[in-house]
């Protein structure tokens, strides 16, 4: 089975694929140069996401999606498993969304500059003023009525386990006071591991679990840690027994 997967992927998938990352970008480009970003930003790459996983042929499970409201600004805070968090959020959240993302991904030909025209945060830490244009950018999209995906973890896996969270991402939300929603991403890890070689993925299950939003209660530096807190168990307790458990990411 191995063999032919691999043959599929080789034959069929990454052909289709290939046109399909292409469409995106330049329809995300062309469209949100033409001033529809609301509309451009997001569906071209929702579909390309989507796409992505179905022609790869990977099983999905999602949970919990009707805890958020689509007329809602929301902070999501997600465990970073390995590069197909992205699609999977993408493809099946089903919210209107803008990601802080690594300035490195700016560089990516077409995959870079959609990024940048649909409005993506590129997280810049060269220093304090940097980090704070990160953060004013991701303010004026909440107050403009969208929505920012976050892995505060900062780093992808290296075991599957996860592991500190960073409090930037909180910060945001209590300023804001807008609700943070957490979210439990699995199988990621399994399909393409950080520390593989191998350019072939693997085909296994993917799952996204959407947890309750939390709400603000009360502003300061103890209402960010307590949602920080609850953010982290509820994305922890959303994992598989297995995948319970801190486990120290030198990368962060």
């Amino acid at each position: 089975m191995r063999i032919i997967y691999c043959t599929y992927l080789l034959i069929v998938a990454l052909p289709v694929l290939a046109i399909v990352t292409i469409l995106a970008s330049l329809s995300t480009i062309v469209g949100c140069t033409c001033g529809y970003a609301k509309f451009w930003g997001y569906w071209p790459a929702r579909i390309w996401s989507w796409c992505m996983i179905r022609v790869l042929l990977l099983p999905v499970h999602v949970e919990g999606r009707e805890k958020i409201d689509k007329k809602t600004s929301y902070v999501f805070v997600a465990n970073h498993q390995g590069n197909f968090d992205i699609f999977l959020i993408y493809a099946f959240l089903g919210h209107d969304l803008r990601w802080m993302m690594k300035k490195s991904l700016r560089k990516i030909f077409l995959i870079g500059k959609a990024c940048e025209s649909a409005g993506h945060i590129f997280v810049d830490k060269r220093g304090p003023k940097a980090i704070k244009k990160t953060y004013d950018t991701a303010r004026n999209i909440l107050q403009g009525g969208a929505s920012v995906v976050v892995f505060p973890e900062g780093a992808r896996t290296f075991t599957g386990h996860m592991g500190y969270f960073k409090k930037g991402a909180f910060q945001l939300a209590d300023e804001l006071q807008l609700p943070v929603v957490p979210i439990t991403l699995n199988g990621p890890f399994d399909v393409m591991p950080r520390t593989t070689s191998n350019p072939f993925i693997k085909r296994a299950k993917l799952s996204i679990i959407v947890h309750d939003p939390i709400f603000p209660n009360g502003k300061g530096h103890e209402s960010e840690l307590e949602t920080m807190e609850k953010a982290y168990n509820a994305v922890m307790g959303g994992l598989p027994k297995d995948r319970q458990g801190y486990v120290q990411n030198d990368d962060q």
